[in-house]
């Protein structure tokens, strides 16, 4: 790349963004999934579908999700009962 091409694109100016609550959400979420099931969390986020806000915010338009038995709730509720 010569140097005018590397100054022509530097100088491109980009929005910026910042994450909604809701995609901050999904990340916490992508994240106590990856804790609990102990697994990686980048594939997760990788498959992130990102959209723009009305307010320009992003927001996940597929948040993880994931599923709890009465047995994990036990054992989220004993847990806390330990801790405090």
């Amino acid at each position: 790349m010569s140097e005018k091409e590397f100054t022509l694109k530097s100088e491109k100016k980009t929005g910026e963004m910042h994450l909604s609550d809701q995609a901050l959400g999904a990340v916490m979420m992508a994240l106590q999934k990856s804790l609990l099931e102990q697994t990686d969390i980048v594939p997760v986020l990788k498959n992130f579908k990102l959209t723009q806000s009305d307010s320009g915010d992003l927001v996940v338009i597929n948040p993880p999700v994931f599923k709890m038995n009465h047995s994990d709730v036990d054992v989220l509720a004993n847990a806390t009962e330990t801790e405090e």
